[in-house]
């Protein structure tokens, strides 16, 4: 029996996850490192944080399972998209690499938008200029730190400093080199004319792989210190996003994956690329070779219900039940299936802290909006779970607009977890929402890669399909589909009329 390794260098942690040849896991560890932040906007991680994590976790990994080193036939790569991490000639670290959820960049963002021009750079990367991105932290640092841009000879995403490290090889996939705002996705490779208008050396750049692709083998040293065999392939992988897509099946044409968590992200497969002029989602080059994915993000998603969770708490009243609620995520939704659909009329605009899809307004800001004295904790929950809901069917109907196929929702992350919200989720999208058997997010995907390694598209998604199992499916209620399609049209037009006043009153917020 081969066994295969998916290694996730997370924001938090390293995260390392073992499966046999047929997808079943065998064990999961991870090793935690810190998030620095140094000034206000800026978030940053030492490199050589994730390369400790990643040792340990792999070692833990090893220690928890029965099986032999030997037996270990591939490795998979994933983690954290659009990070910057700088090398100099020697192959070091110039400085603490910048992070995807990294703010300082707006100027640069106008920079590359400026030189470029909006239209120009979603017909070739498929986005606009995002803080998030990595084409803009390049920038910064030239424009802001020019004796560490003196010394830069290499560029890498965060999982591909990893491969650096492991293998010695500068290599990329298409789904993270996506991210970078600097690929053709026609050509599934860096873009020569973004390179040149930006003035960014080819060569500080990695050679780009499709996501099953072998890149290199484990070199002694480290196989050494791994407790592994020398000579392991390691596979491109995928950034976090299209690899966790790879673990939860979404590789066909009609599969769309709808993830609350922290944030909420809409996830769908396309067989060919699909671009939105307004930029409002992103389109990507997935993990599975020679095919496109397009994502959908709701800032505060699940965010949005633990602020409501933490509100209760911190309540000294004790209003409709109020302390009840407060006690866990189960109690607030089995009080919010009490309420009927609509929350009687209330509505809540999930802007906690702006929003991305599909209003890219940094200034966007929450609201209740329909509040009467009638209403209680209760239907305050089911309001915000039901435009947490709506702020995501926002992507569907973008996706529905670019005619992408949606077949069935795969429900995961916190979201994914309950039976009234996956229902919930059925009734507002009006589509078929399953869950799945097992998830285990990018690190499952990049093993599942690595079982793939050096298959084609058709190699890759048979594995995926032969590994991922649904379970538990919600069909959509007519009549809540029929409700929620009137309550929707009305959430659809409160950010509009909302957007002005939202921007004068987030100046005395910053005052």
């Amino acid at each position: 029996m081969s066994y295969f390794i998916g290694l996730d260098i997370g924001t938090s942690a390293a995260k390392a996850l073992l499966c046999d040849q047929d997808g079943k896991i065998i064990a999961i560890a991870q090793q935690k490192y810190p998030l620095y932040s140094p000034q206000p906007l800026w978030s940053e991680q030492n490199p050589s944080d994730w390369w400790q994590g990643s040792i340990h976790a792999i070692q833990q990994l090893l220690a928890q399972s029965a099986i032999s080193p030997l037996q270990v036939a591939g490795i998979g790569l994933t983690g954290q998209m659009h990070g910057s991490v700088f090398l100099d000639r020697e192959d070091q670290v110039i400085r603490p690499a910048l992070l995807w959820n990294d703010q300082r960049t707006v100027a640069e963002c106008d920079q590359i938008t400026a030189a470029v021009g909006y239209e120009r750079l979603i017909e070739i990367a498929g986005n606009p200029a995002l803080t998030g991105f990595q084409a803009p932290k390049i920038l910064w640092l030239r424009n802001h730190e020019p004796y560490h841009y003196e010394r830069l000879a290499k560029v890498l995403l965060p999982k591909d400093y990893i491969r650096f490290m492991l293998t010695s090889e500068f290599a990329s996939d298409c789904s993270d080199a996506a991210g970078t705002l600097l690929l053709d996705l026609n050509k599934r490779d860096w873009s020569a004319e973004l390179l040149q208008t930006l003035d960014l050396p080819r060569e500080w750049f990695p050679t780009v792989y499709e996501g099953s692709q072998i890149t290199g083998r484990l070199l002694p040293s480290v196989a050494k210190t791994l407790g592994l065999p020398a000579g392991v392939p390691v596979v491109a992988g995928g950034g976090d996003n299209a690899a966790a897509a790879v673990g939860t099946g979404i590789v066909c044409s009609g599969l769309v994956s709808s993830s609350i968590g922290t944030s909420g992200v809409v996830f769908a497969h396309s067989d060919k690329i699909r671009l939105d002029p307004k930029g409002r989602l992103h389109t990507f080059c997935h993990a599975v070779p020679g095919k496109n994915h397009l994502m959908a993000v709701t800032l505060s998603a699940g965010n949005s219900l633990r602020w409501l969770r933490d509100l209760f708490r911190s309540s000294a009243s004790n209003l409709n039940g109020a302390e009840d609620l407060a006690l866990s995520y189960e109690s607030m939704t089995a009080q919010a299936a009490r309420v009927p659909p609509g929350a009687e009329g209330l509505i809540f605009l999930p802007y906690l802290t702006g929003e991305r899809t599909p209003h890219l307004d940094p200034l966007a800001t929450g609201a209740f909006v329909g509040l009467t004295a009638r209403h209680t904790a209760a239907h305050l929950v089911r309001a915000v779970m039901e435009g947490v809901t709506f702020s995501l069917r926002d992507g569907f109907e973008i996706m529905h607009d670019l005619q992408v196929p949606i077949d069935q929702v795969r429900a995961i992350g916190g979201g994914g977890k309950s039976s009234f919200w996956c229902q919930l989720q059925a009734d507002i999208f009006g589509s078929e929402v399953v869950n799945l058997a097992v998830e285990e997010g990018p690190a499952y995907g990049a093993a599942l890669l690595a079982i793939a390694a050096d298959q084609d598209a058709a190699g890759v998604t048979q594995v995926s399909e032969a590994c991922v199992k649904t379970t538990n499916m919600h069909h959509p209620q007519s009549a809540h589909v029929e409700r929620y399609n009137q309550l929707y049209a009305i959430y659809r037009e409160l950010y509009p009329v909302l957007r002005e006043n939202m921007h004068k009153l987030s100046h005395f917020a910053v005052g």
